[in-house]
């Protein structure tokens, strides 16, 4: 693993010394080895953001990929994608990527751009095992973590034994998303700090991960939510309002971060409530419920 940063807290280190592994997993949610003045941007941020995070992306703002999950947006955020980020260079102290980079058919251009937008950050996947056995259709890579080092396979097609995936599912699969993950949850994902540079080696540089998928997007039917979910929604909203730098995210001036995507100039000029302009290449960014649509 890589040792840049300090991988867990003491409270984690003392609950898994304790074999509290599902307490620990909780905890890493806090778990951002920064201090409290450094800009903290979070990637594919979805329903559930780090409380940390002082800016916002995510590409969607409703997809079946994050399970219908309702988008938070309680601080500075913006509509865009992670491979083509609209953020100036080195604009950020840390980032945070979690669950989003296996979704990515793009891993080189994806990690390049965290890279140049960040100085350091915090990259967690499930491992390659597990996505090998427990496939998702939304999920282009199987990536697992050899001598400090992200080893990342593209993925041709969602299953690729779908024969040992048949097998897996007739018999272990209910004791192992049962049972054993959410009892030994460090051991089915990767967790990744890094500063400077991301270490990785892509096996499959060539293979083609753009297959087609069935991802559901903007007016697509969004299934009922239970009452335990509903209150599950409201106790992390409380958590990461607690946990969260409000104050700060408040103040922050997201125009003064913000690139172009297209030619990369920095001059870009909000020219109403409802648009921003590149005043380089003349492209018009639209702004919806105050959100920058980046993209």
């Amino acid at each position: 693993m890589n040792q840049t940063y300090a991988s867990e807290s003491r409270v984690m280190v003392f609950f898994k010394s304790l074999g509290l592994e599902k307490i620990a997993w909780s905890l890493r949610r806090i778990h951002t080895p920064v201090d409290r003045n450094a800009l903290v941007l979070e990637v594919g941020s979805g329903g559930n953001p780090y409380p940390r995070a002082n800016v916002l992306l995510d590409a969607y703002e409703d997809t079946s990929e994050r399970h219908w999950v309702p988008l938070t947006v309680d601080r500075p955020f913006v509509l865009g994608f992670v491979e083509n980020l609209p953020f100036k260079d080195k604009s950020f102290d840390f980032v945070i990527a979690s669950h989003v980079l296996e979704h990515s058919k793009d891993p080189e251009k994806f990690l390049s751009e965290l890279m140049r937008v960040s100085k350091g950050g915090y990259i967690e996947v499930p491992d390659a095992f597990m996505e090998r056995i427990n496939p998702y259709e939304d999920h282009r890579l199987e990536i697992y973590e050899e001598q400090k080092q992200l080893i990342i396979r593209k993925k041709a097609q969602w299953k690729l034994e779908p024969d040992t995936v048949s097998l897996y599912e007739r018999k272990a699969k209910r004791w192992t998303t049962g049972e054993m993950i959410p009892s030994h949850p460090f051991d089915f994902h990767v967790r990744y700090y890094w500063k400077d540079k991301v270490a990785f080696k892509i096996l499959n540089p060539d293979a083609d991960a753009g297959w087609k998928e069935t991802i559901r997007t903007h007016g697509s039917t969004v299934p009922s939510r239970s009452a335990v979910a509903r209150v599950k929604t409201w106790t992390m909203k409380l958590f990461r309002w607690v946990n969260s730098q409000n104050s700060r995210n408040q103040k922050i001036d997201l125009m003064s971060l913000l690139q172009c995507v297209s030619c990369k100039s920095s001059d870009l000029k909000k020219v109403s409530s409802s648009e921003i302009q590149c005043q380089n290449c003349k492209r018009i960014y639209f702004v919806k419920n105050n959100i920058p649509v980046m993209q």
